[in-house]
């Protein structure tokens, strides 16, 4: 699904784009505030005694900044960052390579942490808590273990699924933060900071029109901001206002709070074909013609946290705030394909 205009996935076209606008201190970040204070005050301890961060984990939705942070914390502590990923560390000797190449207070930075093998996993363990590393060297009766002397790092962790994550990783981690959804106002600050670094003209209520539909994600503001630009470009002489991005974002079919194409399509179904809800999952799958897994993975998610859609013990149902939107949005319904008939039962 990662050629819907909201989706929170990282694209690989968009790779360059999003390093490129990644803020490079904690001062420059926007947003989670109590995060940044518990980190500039770790970090700075830590500066003072000359010793390594102590081992941190980031968890949240995808595109809320967990890799920016993980950069930022090497920036700051004045230390590289090497970077991977627990869907690319397949054997010990995978971690092993990396580890043994690592500097005092260096940063590793694993994305997906909680796709880690079991083995590496346990091969993980004295690292973080003893800064060694056991190898099982030879086969057969000449097998042996040899312990290695790490540099004292960071490994900063990252996970879209923090309870996938076993209780013995988690429990090594020193700081763990949760990554919470933007407000418009810090969502505003990030459409102004990117633009200005993207050369592009707009003025305040164009930037707070993309940060309202941005679904509280500063990786979706970016993407909005790039794909409004070439319609300014085209039907605005390049500078981007309210009225702009009102009329790019009926283009880009997201309405006014986000919702796309297919999120309409959800929410019609369950109010029209399913009076409502509730409505079992695998029924609502079908309706819509949509992977059971898709669904519950990638379009829930936001419905739900958005408070339009609710799981119950009986299958999905709309929410009163679904039925109110809809009636409110009768010029952007037809974007949906759907008959247009919402009533309120």
């Amino acid at each position: 699904m990662s050629d819907r205009t909201v989706s929170n996935q990282l694209t690989d076209d968009e790779r360059g784009l999003e390093a490129a606008l990644r803020p490079q201190s904690l001062q420059e970040y926007v947003g989670q505030s109590r995060m940044k204070d518990s980190l500039e005050i770790c970090i700075e301890a830590a500066k003072r005694r000359g010793e390594a961060l102590d081992h941190a984990i980031f968890y949240g939705p995808p595109g809320l900044g967990k890799t920016t942070i993980a950069h930022i914390i090497a920036r700051e502590m004045g230390s590289a960052i090497r970077s991977t990923s627990g869907l690319v560390l397949s054997h010990a000797g995978d971690l092993a390579a990396i580890l043994t190449n690592l500097q005092e207070r260096d940063v590793l930075f694993i994305d997906e942490i909680h796709r880690l093998p079991a083995s590496v996993e346990e091969a993980l363990y004295p690292a973080m808590e003893d800064y060694q590393l056991d190898l099982v060297v030879g086969q057969g009766a000449s097998t042996r273990t040899v312990k290695l002397e790490l540099p004292r790092f960071t490994l900063v962790g990252a996970t879209t699924r923090a309870g996938a994550l076993t209780s013995p990783l988690r429990d090594r981690f020193g700081l763990v933060h949760r990554l919470e959804f933007y407000s418009p106002q810090e969502l505003t600050s990030i459409v102004t900071r990117s633009a200005g670094l993207l050369n592009i003209p707009i003025d305040e209520a164009g930037a707070a029109e993309i940060a309202r539909r941005a679904r509280g994600t500063p990786r979706i503001v970016n993407r909005l901001i790039k794909r409004i630009r070439d319609y300014a470009e085209i039907k605005a002489g390049g500078r981007i206002t309210r009225q702009v991005a009102q009329d790019a974002l009926v283009w880009l079919a997201v309405d006014a709070a986000g919702l796309d194409e297919m999120d309409r399509r959800i929410l019609l179904t369950v109010m029209e074909k399913f009076n409502g809800g509730p409505v079992g999952v695998d029924s609502l799958a079908a309706a819509v013609q949509e992977d059971r897994g898709t669904l519950e993975d990638v379009y829930e998610p936001y419905l739900i946290q958005a408070g339009f859609l609710e799981r119950t013990g009986r299958g999905r149902q709309a929410t009163r705030l679904a039925f109110d939107h809809f009636k409110k949005q009768k010029d952007l319904l037809s974007l949906s394909g759907d008959d247009t008939s919402v009533t309120t039962p």
